[in-house]
């Protein structure tokens, strides 16, 4: 879903994590997306920094670890980038559009193709500098490493008496 939001909750009521794309998250990450897209090679300007495209993508999460998997079909791992910025996973690349091989006329055009940019907010504590990603059979798979969440855990404190 393009611009929206995606929630996805196992059966045993795990947390929600969401994927948002939309120009004022994308925006927190301006100085980063630059740098990004000038790595790949590309400029960017103010209108593009929602990307052009956005490729589909899914989350989850099993005992180890928040798993975020990307399509990305046809696209070479040199034309992708991943960085973190506190909770958040940026996921910023290129997907190249297919030239057909003689002169000819497209009849319909549905995939999309061109710069994208999405972000994934991960509710979860996660080890962001153990993040792994690898990009197989047209999807980019991204592993954060959960480690243990101390809030809510009660931890009693011996009082030293006189």
């Amino acid at each position: 879903m393009a611009g929206g939001l995606v929630a996805v909750r196992s059966s045993d009521m795990r947390a929600r994590f969401h994927s948002v794309t939309l120009p004022s998250e994308v925006a927190e990450f301006a100085d980063e997306l630059q740098q990004l897209f000038l790595d790949l090679g590309r400029s960017l300007t103010a209108d593009s920094l929602s990307g052009e495209c956005a490729p589909a993508l899914d989350v989850y999460e099993n005992d180890e670890s928040i798993e975020i998997v990307v399509d990305l079909p046809g696209v070479d791992a040199s034309a992708v980038r991943v960085a973190v910025k506190g909770d958040t996973v940026l996921i910023v690349g290129e997907k190249a559009a297919r030239r057909p091989r003689t002169e000819s006329s497209f009849h319909l055009v549905e995939r999309g193709f061109g710069r994208f940019a999405r972000t994934v907010r991960v509710g979860q504590a996660c080890d962001m500098t153990r993040i792994r990603a690898r990009l197989a059979d047209g999807e980019l798979h991204v592993s954060l490493t959960k480690i243990a969440d101390r809030r809510g855990r009660t931890i009693p404190i011996a009082i030293a008496g006189n």
